[in-house]
């Protein structure tokens, strides 16, 4: 059988070579123009951009904290001020193994548990990039003995930071307010870029009402560090801008005389320029120190203060609701002349109680003999009931309300400042929404003497004492009369807070009423007559007594005998001196009995003080 030989085309085995070594020097070429484009892209184009993430890894940006703007008294008495404050921090990424690092530092500084639980909250909200504080306000041992470690803790600072620190404590406790942690509701409607690296936010009072100008505005620093997270040389520097500083118009010297005429009694006092509407000094007793919610407070602290008896967190002054009692019935009177059912020569008998027509429930005076024959300046100076009782069933409900909003009675005064109530000034519609019942006369009856259901709060009543001494002008309060900008010498005053006009019938009708609470001050049996004394101008006043609980037909109210918490409130509202009001007061001391004896006293003592400065 014959051989099989191979005839091989050498030059078919040649040219296929040398097309494959073509295709494989065009894929080469294709590949370096690739190379070359992409190197020119990085070194020319995107120079900049890879320059930036190169330097991230050297470099840092960290927030520069504006200083919060201060606040003063209308004095220049220091309200709230920052102070100095040490504080331990740790970046997460920079620890090795935090838990061992958490165990070391507890036993170099004592933490509480609390703190290591809020430490472990807030590390879940930030970045393992971001400083996290651990512990707050270290003493100075405390800083020394970590200095001295330093070596031991990558990752861990100290840092000096400033605090909000109220020296005035809880003088101005509610008015002021206090600054506090930021939340995580909160931070999500805050700009993150103005409140990056900041954990204080205004609360409360001043402080939260004022926020957006007492903050100022974060700088930043750009920094090179070392592989520790050492600063090396600061790269860049914008500067924040601080905080506006505030004035108020309140007088700590007569919040302080305030606090201290209150005694041992809680309640509220409220004293107002009435020709500007500045608050000259808003108390609620009893207070808090503000102090303890700047750097936190625990729990166990919290709670004594939430549940405390005596609720001192609660801001009587602003949203504290009473009955506004007899303090009412000059303004009852103004109805009664406004729509002709009340004259000064009209002559009521008061036999010591009252009776709607075809009733025989007796409405009691407070003097149960009676005061007999009175007019309308005897009804307001002795503060007789059956008059009112019986001038609040001639007017009626309906216009008893509109007569009294005209006034602001159940509606917020608009302080700026927030928290405020609106009190409740009852209306047939709003017995109806709320109880759906009917509105019944006997309601009536003791609506016109400030009781039932209406009531008002602290700072109304101050507002709308106010009006009277003006003469109709209505104004809504405040507390910053001024500002000054950062590095400004002057200060620059608030715009004028818009008047309303409570226009009457007849002018004289203004001079009527204040006459009557003239003679309830000065005359031989005013109510307030105690205060009068040694006096060398002339107050306008009315104390009013506001019962805590109904009193049946035939009960006599023996104080004595009534347990603290429930004997009856004592009220007091003025203005001074009548020729030229400067200061309108409103005072209610709970469980104080009467207006006359524990009220009035007080708002004499800071109309005195206001006075003789």
């Amino acid at each position: 059988m014959g051989a099989w030989f191979e005839i091989k085309d050498h030059f078919q085995e040649n040219r296929l070579f040398q097309e494959r070594i073509i295709v494989a020097l065009v894929l080469s070429a294709f590949l370096v123009l690739g190379v070359l484009a992409r190197l020119i892209y990085l070194q020319v184009y995107a120079h900049e951009h890879f320059t930036m993430l190169s330097h991230g890894n050297r470099v840092d940006i960290r927030p520069l904290l504006p200083r919060r703007g201060l606040i003063y008294d209308r004095n220049g008495v220091l309200l709230a001020e920052n102070i100095p404050s040490f504080s331990l921090e740790v970046v997460p990424e920079r620890v090795g193994n935090l838990d061992s690092t958490l165990a070391a530092l507890q036993e170099l500084i004592p933490l509480r548990d609390e703190a290591m639980a809020d430490f472990r909250r807030r590390l879940k909200k930030k970045g393992t990039f971001e400083k996290v504080p651990l512990a707050l306000h270290l003493s100075e041992e405390a800083v020394a003995r970590f200095a001295v470690n330093r070596h031991r803790f990558p990752g861990v600072s100290v840092e000096a930071r400033l605090i909000r620190y109220y020296p005035q404590k809880e003088l101005f406790a509610h008015v002021v307010g206090y600054v506090g942690r930021i939340n995580e509701a909160e931070l999500q409607r805050l700009d993150p870029v103005n409140y990056r690296g900041s954990r204080y936010l205004g609360k409360t009072g001043v402080e939260k009402a004022y926020e957006a100008i007492l903050h100022g505005s974060v700088g930043f620093e750009q920094v090179e560090v070392n592989a520790q997270g050492r600063v090396i040389q600061i790269l860049r520097r914008m500067p924040p801008v601080p905080g506006h500083d505030l004035y108020l118009s309140l007088d700590s010297r007569l919040q302080a005389v305030a606090i201290d005429a209150l005694g041992e009694y809680n309640g509220a006092v409220v004293a107002l320029d009435p020709k500007t509407g500045d608050v000259l000094a808003m108390v609620s007793r009893p207070g808090f120190d503000p102090n303890v919610f700047v750097t936190g407070l625990s729990d166990k602290s919290f709670a004594a203060l939430r549940d405390s008896p005596d609720r001192p967190l609660y801001d009587r002054a602003l949203r504290g609701l009473y009955p506004p009692g007899s303090t009412l019935k000059p303004f009852m009177a103004l109805a009664g002349l406004e729509w002709g059912l009340a004259r000064t020569d009209k002559v009521t008998y008061c036999p010591g109680w009252y009776k709607l027509p075809g009733h025989s429930r007796r409405y009691r005076c407070w003097r149960r003999r009676g005061h007999g024959s009175v007019d309308l300046a005897k009804a307001v100076a002795e503060s007789c009931d059956v008059y009112f009782y019986d001038l609040a069933v001639a007017l009626g409900i309906d216009r008893i309300y509109a007569y009294l909003g005209r006034f602001g009675f159940g509606r917020k005064v608009q302080i700026d400042i927030p928290g405020e109530r609106a009190g409740l000034l009852p209306s047939r519609d709003w017995k109806r929404q709320v109880h759906q019942l009917p509105w019944f006369p006997g309601e009536t009856v003791i609506t016109g003497i400030g009781q039932g259901f209406i009531q008002a709060t602290p700072l109304q009543l101050a507002t709308i004492v106010a009006v009277l001494a003006e003469q109709g002008v209505k104004r809504a309060p405040g507390v910053v009369y001024a500002s000054r900008a950062p590095g400004a010498e002057k200060i620059t005053l608030r715009p004028t807070r818009a008047a309303e006009l409570v226009s009457i019938n007849k002018a004289k009708y203004w001079e009527q009423v204040e006459a009557a609470m003239v003679e309830a001050v000065h005359g031989e049996r005013g109510t307030a007559r105690r205060i009068s004394k040694d006096l060398s101008f002339q107050i306008a006043g009315k104390t009013g007594t506001a019962q805590v609980f109904s009193v049946k037909e035939n009960e006599r109210y023996t104080e004595a005998e009534v347990p603290m918490k429930l004997r009856d409130h004592a009220l007091f509202i003025a203005y001074a001196p009548v020729a030229d009001p400067v200061i309108a007061v409103a005072v209610v001391v709970e469980n104080g009995g009467h207006g006359g004896s524990v009220a009035a006293p007080i708002g004499r003592r800071l109309i005195d003080v206001y006075l003789d400065s």
